[in-house]
Parts: C-alpha cells; structure tokens; sequence
C-alpha cells in the first residue's frame, strides 16, 4: 500500500495482524526516551548486533510493525533484501506514553507468538519497563537493572531508561 502511494510518506501506520492501525503522534517525551535508547546501545552495538529504530519487522504474513528499538541479528547488508522477522530479532523495544494498553495487549503479544524471544514495553506514565519473556513477564522500576537476554553484559539501570 506504501509502494501504490495508499499513504502520504508522512502518515505514521503499521500493519498489526492484517488491519492498519494508526500511531498515536509521538510527543517529546517518548522521542526523548528512543533516543536516550539509542544513544545507550549503539555503542554497544559493534558487530554483535544493529540496532533499529521505528522500522519495519515482518511477523507472519499478516504483520509489519515497527517498533521504538529492534536489537537484530548482525548482517553485513543491514537487511537490505528483506524485513528482519522474528529469527532476527534479540529483542524488541515499545515505549509507551498513550499507547501502553496497545503496546501490552497487542503488539507485545503478536511479537512473542511470533518468535520473538525477548520484549520490553517502558511505560512512561508509571514509570514501569515491562519484561516479557516467552510466557513470563515482570515489571521493573528505578533502583533494578535488566540486561537482553542475548546480551547479559549489557546491562541497563532502569532509571537510565525512562527519562
């Protein structure tokens, strides 16, 4: 639909289980938070992974979202003849200021049933970094660390995470 010009390039869509579903407008906030992720994982980043940031990753056949922060699997061509999917994908990243019940109910379920082993969705407005793991989920506040799975040197201080 984005290739038949369906969209202005501006229009902020992602295609969730067959149905294209608008994004809520990004607010300072949440902009603030994926770039403070950003800035936290390149350097870490290396040859070990490539970080993503608001792109496309295809889950099924039916789904393309795009998430705050992707961790993918390290490539030579950045993905350049497809979309990663969930083989991949280390982890997945939402940040959530109005999007939270979406973010939890919808996409973080989609993304794990998927195959995508790991997802964090940070809850701005509680100030809350939601850990899913396959059937498992926690919640995390200032004062706890977490580390992907894929990466357990990686090590990130909740606090240093929500802005």
């Amino acid at each position: 639909m984005a290739e038949a010009e369906i969209f202005d390039p501006e229009d902020r869509v992602e295609l969730i289980d067959g149905e294209v579903v608008e994004m809520s407008p990004m607010g300072s906030r949440h902009a603030a938070c994926v770039s403070r992720l950003s800035h936290l994982l390149m350097p870490q980043a290396g040859e070990r992974m490539i970080v993503r940031s608001q792109l496309p990753i295809q889950v099924g056949d039916f789904s393309e979202p795009e998430p705050d922060i992707a961790l993918l699997r390290w490539r030579d061509d950045f993905y350049a003849d497809h979309h990663p999917m969930p083989a991949d994908v280390h982890l997945v990243i939402e940040v959530a200021d109005t999007s939270l019940r979406h973010d939890l109910v919808r996409k973080a379920p989609l993304y794990i049933a998927g195959g995508v082993p790991e997802v964090w969705v940070l809850d701005l407005v509680a100030e809350v970094v939601h850990v899913i793991r396959g059937a498992d989920s926690q919640q995390l506040r200032a004062g706890d660390s977490l580390a992907p799975l894929a990466f357990p040197d990686l090590v990130l201080e909740v606090a240093a995470i929500l802005p």
